[in-house]
């Protein structure tokens, strides 16, 4: 299975990096529909696109009005967005307001059932995280592999969501703030890397790759990660374009 990173950063682009948005090509499952999703018709590999969201915040969902340069590269039918009931209703009434885009893109915004079969025996269930109006991550398990993603949250080894992501083979975790900065990680909703590299551990995760890294950092190494890469030796900083295979 491949996981293709279409965006890596958080709050706003940059020069390197897109918005959240992560793509299973070959299951036609996003998660996340930032300013990355553009990219997405060269690695679809299916006919329909299925999007689930993790909240309404722009980094995260203004994506969706790029939908139409899906469609203009490839058919893609259905298209699904799924969130929580009332982060769909803040897309629909804010974002796709008619003064502020007038033409809704294509897909039906339908509300996250408790467990979503997915194609190739995949289940994927979502469970809450700590985010200010909320948000929540996603695990997604096969017969013999499984996946997490896990983005705008503030880490920490003993926070609630560690068990749902135990023992996966993968796991995507945002990481905005290097260490030192835990006020504005707590106030925003965000994580710093030494309790994102302590919660890989504590979940016995088998590998873990960092995105929604901070568009001001200048270069990955101010994250700081080589320093502390031994909390959690198998971890990756995520750069836009990589393909994951796990």
């Amino acid at each position: 299975m491949k996981l293709v990173l279409l965006g890596t950063t958080g709050y706003h682009p940059n020069d390197r990096r897109q918005t959240a948005c992560m793509l299973l090509p070959e299951l036609g499952v996003m998660f996340d529909a930032g300013t990355g999703l553009y990219r997405a018709a060269k690695h679809l590999q299916t006919d329909h696109l299925d999007i689930f969201l993790t909240h309404a915040h722009l980094d995260h969902c203004m994506g969706l009005t790029f939908l139409f340069d899906l469609l203009a590269e490839r058919q893609v039918d259905p298209i699904r967005v799924f969130a929580e009931p009332e982060k769909l209703a803040a897309i629909q009434a804010h974002l796709l307001s008619e003064l502020l885009f007038p033409v809704q893109p294509p897909g039906d915004m339908l509300p996250l059932a408790r467990e979503h079969e997915l194609p190739d025996g995949a289940r994927l269930t979502h469970f809450p995280l700590e985010h200010p109006g909320g948000s929540v991550g996603y695990r997604v398990d096969w017969p013999r592999k499984s996946l997490a993603y896990v983005t705008d949250t503030v880490a920490s080894p003993d926070a609630d969501y560690v068990e749902k992501i135990h023992g996966v083979d993968l796991l995507v975790h945002e990481c905005y703030f290097a260490d030192g900065n835990d006020a504005q990680a707590r106030l925003t909703g965000h994580s710093c890397l030494t309790e994102v590299l302590q919660v890989a551990a504590a979940a016995e995760v088998k590998q873990m790759v960092l995105v929604h890294i901070n568009p001001l950092l200048a270069h990955d190494d101010d994250l700081g990660l080589a320093k502390s890469k031994h909390l959690f030796p198998n971890v990756t900083i995520g750069e836009d374009g990589m393909e994951i295979d796990f």
